[in-house]
């Protein structure tokens, strides 16, 4: 069969094809300890549970507005607003199921056939998918490890250029939980005016960080709202990965663009939905604080537990629930190496070459897993190695 050429690059996402993998040996009886996947354990919090029953019990099952319900965005208004800084109107926000809605659609509203995307690389494959799909150049920059996994630079100053149209950021990052600093987003912000370029700036796992830090945001940077793209959803904080809720903060001539491609692609995001995320925003945040507490419990174990690994090397993540532990002393490449520690050790991880070129040498190990599993699968790890 042919298929149309915007399709043709697109590859399955690397964590979905090893959860199958691993799935299809847990079926024949073995037993897997799941590091792979980007969700937190967390049942999503019961008080936002309880909303989203009772939305659905008092008929909450009807269409909304396509970019989402007034209330809603009112809420998130408020509440990204005063987190960033930064003043928010509700013509701003554009609510859709998951965030990737917001990454792929202000792409398609912003780049033509020929421009120049800069993203992360190690970074989230969606990226360069959605990029190639709306018939851009992907340039990746490398993230390095020696400056805690944040932009090379040098190399990004090489690479930015006139046919530059957009600049992707995440922080922080998914997959090597680097949070980039207030200087460095201080040089990539005056780059982006000098060239005149739109910032897409993925702040996901905004509130998982660590140490007491927080994951500053382009957007507060005098001057950068105005050409800023925050994606940010509910998925993370509040364990909500299912329900399928995200949000975009942009620019209201470009949310009305970006309400019009979910108008005919998606329609509007579930009611009922909607609905528990108000309560997530207005209703109590004790749990968001208990779950980055056990979070951080569970990074210090991890960490300490790699660095005793035979030829492993690893940094302390910044934020989000993953770590990017350097593998080159194996001697063993990173597929190779991730392949033997499922069908050897029963642990299911992430090659780092699934998220691109600079990801080779590196495995991504997600801890939002008990402290129990992670030990034990730290240990089945040692004993193959």
């Amino acid at each position: 069969m042919t298929f149309a050429n915007r399709t043709q690059h697109l590859q399955p996402e690397g964590a979905y094809e090893v959860l199958a993998r691993a799935n299809q040996l847990e079926a024949t009886g073995k037993e897997i300890i799941h590091l792979e996947i980007g969700q937190p354990d967390y049942p999503t919090f019961e008080n936002i549970s309880q909303a989203g029953i009772k939305a659905i019990q008092d008929g909450k099952t009807r269409y909304t507005p396509p970019s989402g319900m007034p209330p809603l965005k009112e809420a998130i208004a408020i509440q990204a607003g005063r987190q960033r800084g930064i003043e928010v109107h509700p013509d701003e926000v554009v609510v859709s199921p998951g965030g990737k809605p917001n990454l792929f659609f202000p792409t398609l509203a912003l780049i033509e056939p020929g421009d120049e995307v800069i993203y992360p690389n190690p970074g989230f494959p969606t990226y360069e998918a959605m990029i190639k799909v709306a018939g851009g150049i992907p340039v990746a920059v490398p993230l390095l490890e020696q400056k805690q996994f944040s932009f090379d630079l040098e190399a990004f100053d090489s690479l930015i250029n006139e046919k530059t149209r957009l600049i992707i950021l995440n922080s922080p990052s998914n997959p090597t939980g680097g949070v980039i600093p207030s200087a460095d987003l201080e040089h990539i912000a005056s780059q982006a005016e000098r060239y005149g370029c739109w910032v897409m700036s993925d702040e996901l796992y905004t509130r998982i960080v660590y140490d007491g830090l927080e994951a500053p945001s382009i957007a507060s940077i005098p001057g950068m709202k105005e050409r800023t793209i925050i994606v940010d959803g509910f998925s993370k904080t509040y364990s909500m990965t299912g329900w399928r809720l995200g949000f975009g903060i942009m620019p209201k001539e470009l949310a009305a663009r970006v309400d019009l491609l979910l108008t005919h692609s998606i329609g509007s995001t579930a009611h009922f939905t909607q609905f528990a995320g108000l309560e997530a925003i207005t209703g109590p945040q004790d749990m968001v604080k208990v779950m980055v507490t056990e979070y951080q419990r569970r990074r210090d174990s991890v960490v300490d537990g790699l660095n005793a690994l035979p030829g492993f090397i690893c940094q302390k993540p910044q934020g989000a629930f993953y770590v990017f532990p350097n593998i080159t002393g194996t001697g063993i490449g990173s597929s190779e190496l991730a392949n033997l520690i499922l069908e050897k050790a029963g642990v299911a991880l992430l090659p780092g070459n699934s998220f691109g070129e600079y990801g080779e040498g590196y495995l991504r190990i997600s801890y939002a897993n008990s402290i129990e599993n992670i030990r034990k699968g730290l240990e089945r790890i040692n004993s193959i190695l």
